[in-house]
């Protein structure tokens, strides 16, 4: 079974010149994007039956895969001066 990667910049593709600044210029975000880039590719691993892992751990990552991409398109946003999703209706 073919499995889907998720990477940000297919996933964010009007934020590409955003997350290609933020990985050259913020540290912290460039850590944050590997590792999750990383933990992404196990995912797809993992669901392609070249690794194995339980399904209740499988679903724990997937999770932590989840809260990881919201925590870094909340920086792309407000690096490209949009809302960030803080329910306040902020501009960055």
């Amino acid at each position: 079974m073919h499995v889907d990667h998720h990477p940000l910049v297919h996933d964010f593709p009007e934020l590409r010149s955003e997350l290609q600044r933020l990985r050259q210029s913020d540290e912290h975000f460039a850590r944050q994007a590997e590792e999750y880039e990383a933990l992404d590719k196990r995912i797809c691993r993992i669901e392609d039956g070249i690794e194995l892992l339980d399904d209740v751990t499988l679903g724990a990552l997937k999770l932590n895969r989840v809260a990881m991409k919201d925590e870094l398109a909340r920086q792309l946003k407000r690096a490209a001066g949009q809302c960030c999703g803080c329910g306040n209706g902020c501009k960055g």
